[in-house]
């Protein structure tokens, strides 16, 4: 029997308001940005960052991310195009959430590259060791709030694969427990990464803006840069969630994800420390024996992990090699 016209559906109805909030989202992420921007906008070049203006662009922050994942969430669960890709790739509502939190960390490191070429470019042509940008430490307050607003999305993430829900439209997640215990249970089985983003949000953001004094602008710069290898993690984790893993754009990609951090996130290392040592005079061995203590044990915290990843991520991406190199030999045998 045919609906009556202008009939529609309680579920239409339901997926018709849910997809109004895109909208307002969309208008908070773009207007948390233009807040960011006006709040520095008469800032001299050199100029630091007062902690009212610091606190205005850390709310826009948090406004920005949260608005950024909460949109691609509803564009992916509550639209036409959406639902076709949900329903092509077999997706379940964690798997929408993680890309969502991969998409925005994407974003988040291309905040990043921009504030590190823009600080590296204006300090290292300058004072080195004594020249800033009022870049760094804005975007020190605006990227603090990602790691805050990272703890919840990945929450959101964690709850999703938990309920196991899938996206079949009418489906809904049972409420056993409190929202206070899933809290607790999640923080202590995330307890490393949970820790990490308290700490860089915290403790990075305390060196950024404060404790070295307005020292180092050149080399935090290329810290800042350290993200440029995110956007090709977050694309691998993608491609692996649409069950594109043994594709060639994925080992390119893979390829790309090494090179760079390898360049940004360990090469990075030696080559800010030589230019140090041109600085100040001195080899490169005495250079870096002059480094305050603190110093030092910071660039080792910073990269140590790094050393490490990317033993992971050689090992990883060998396998891949080998896995897609064993699959063509095997269709070309087929084929003769």
């Amino acid at each position: 029997m045919r609906s009556k016209p202008g009939h529609i559906t309680p579920f239409f109805k339901k997926e018709q308001k849910k997809t109004s909030f895109l909208v307002p989202y969309v208008l908070l992420t773009i207007a948390s940005v233009i807040v960011s921007i006006v709040a520095v906008s008469d800032l001299h070049w050199e100029q630091h960052v007062s902690i009212n203006r610091g606190m205005v662009i850390f709310i826009s922050g948090l406004v920005f991310f949260s608005s950024l994942y909460l949109a691609i969430n509803t564009v992916f669960l509550h639209t036409h195009s959406g639902r076709r890709i949900i329903k092509t790739y077999k997706l379940s509502y964690s798997d929408i959430y993680d890309i969502s939190n991969k998409h925005v960390s994407a974003v988040q490191a291309l905040f990043c590259c921009i504030t590190g070429v823009t600080a590296a470019c204006y300090s290292c042509s300058r004072d080195v060791l004594r020249t800033s940008h009022y870049i760094s430490e804005a975007y020190a307050w605006f990227g603090a709030a990602y790691f805050f607003y990272d703890i919840w999305s990945m929450y959101k993430v964690y709850i999703a694969k938990i309920g196991n829900v899938q996206m079949n439209g009418d489906a809904k997640s049972n409420k056993t427990v409190s929202e206070f215990y899933q809290w607790m249970k999640y923080l202590g089985n995330n307890f490393v990464i949970v820790g990490h983003h308290i700490f860089i949000g915290c403790f990075g953001f305390l060196v950024i803006t404060y404790l070295r004094g307005g020292l180092g602008d050149c080399f935090f710069g290329f810290v800042y840069l350290m993200e440029a290898s995110t956007p090709f993690v977050s694309l691998r984790g993608i491609l692996s969630k649409i069950g594109l893993k043994n594709t060639p754009i994925y080992v390119v990609n893979g390829l790309m994800m090494l090179t760079v951090f390898f360049i940004c996130r360990i090469a990075m290392f030696p080559y800010v420390i030589y230019m140090y040592s041109i600085s100040v005079n001195l080899d490169f061995i005495s250079a870096v024996h002059s480094l305050p203590r603190g110093c030092k044990i910071s660039i080792a915290i910073l990269l140590l992990p790094q050393l490490y990843w990317f033993y992971l991520m050689v090992n990883g991406a060998t396998k891949v090699l080998k896995h897609s190199i064993t699959n063509n030999n095997m269709k070309t045998l087929k084929s003769k």
